[in-house]
């Protein structure tokens, strides 16, 4: 017995959910549909998937092996739909982008509503994630990323430098007064990360003075620490165009503390003469552009 697309997307379900009445739920399916999903993949596999637990259904190892294998199917599934959805004449059909958080949603919403302006019939999906998406999975069509694609089979374009600095309210500085060296920093509300990647070890090796056991608030979420700072709780890391854009923060320590990114719009060149897909490349590649500019 051969193993059925719905089967696969029914085990992402129950791996994602916990059990088979949220899996139906998330995927608007009856329960026993889910079930009967799960055991045919399981006799088609020969393998048992999950084991009834005391709060759900846990996985096996088998289907946590499986796991990737299915996500690929679902990120080739929603490809597929994405690409029937753009033929016809015209800019048409949905296009999906993947941004950091901050980037997502605090840059990029007046890019994208010009896009939709000057193409109606284009549909925008955008995938708000800080990590890596792998654009040759097609999870997204379009990537704004924060470092240079590596990829032979992507289009890539650097749009610029984003600068990152340290910023605090206002109000807080004038509670606080502002620190004149990195070492002042020991006695200031710092905002910053929880979970170390390898560019913060990169960043706490250069900057000790900026490391997790001295952060007085703690988050993962970029949006989270940028709302922390724009209450006034401390002092934290923001981009030095956005803050710019809100007289209230303020920069301190800019000659001690500056960080450069470098900005790429990416996408597979599969989908470099998709109408869809080109007008959404040129209109990121031009909006970020001037974004970046602005503060020059």
């Amino acid at each position: 017995m051969e193993a059925n697309w719905e089967w696969y997307r029914s085990l992402l379900g129950v791996l994602d959910n916990g059990s088979l009445s949220a899996a139906a739920r998330a995927l608007g399916m009856a329960q026993p549909t889910v079930g009967r999903h799960i055991e045919g993949l399981e006799q088609a596999l020969g393998l048992k998937l999950f084991t009834r637990s005391h709060d759900g259904y846990a996985p096996t190892e088998a289907a946590l092996a499986l796991r990737p294998y299915a996500a690929a199917l679902a990120a080739s599934a929603a490809a597929l739909r994405r690409v029937a959805s753009s033929q016809g004449d015209g800019v048409r059909g949905t296009v999906r982008i993947s941004a950091s958080e901050v980037v997502g949603v605090e840059v990029l919403p007046p890019i994208l509503a010009r896009l939709r302006a000057a193409w109606p019939e284009l549909t925008v999906e955008l995938l708000l994630s800080n990590r890596v998406d792998d654009l040759l999975l097609r999870e997204a069509d379009i990537a704004v990323r924060m470092l240079r694609p590596s990829q032979d089979a992507l289009v890539a374009r650097r749009v610029g430098a984003v600068a990152l600095g340290l910023h605090a309210h206002r109000d807080y500085l004038q509670r606080h007064g502002a620190p004149a060296t990195l070492d002042d920093l020991a006695g200031h509300s710092l905002i910053g990360y929880d979970q170390e990647t390898e560019f913060l070890r990169r960043l706490r090796e250069r900057f000790p003075a900026v490391s997790r056991e001295r952060f007085s608030f703690r988050s993962d979420s970029d949006l989270a620490q940028l709302a922390l700072l724009r209450a006034g709780y401390g002092i934290g890391v923001c981009q030095v165009a956005l803050a710019a854009r809100a007289p209230e923060l303020r920069r301190v320590l800019a000659a001690e503390f500056n960080i450069e990114l470098d900005t790429w719009v990416a996408m597979h060149e599969d989908l470099r003469d998709s109408p869809r897909c080109a007008v959404t490349f040129a209109a990121l590649v031009a909006g970020l552009t001037d974004y970046l500019a602005a503060l020059d």
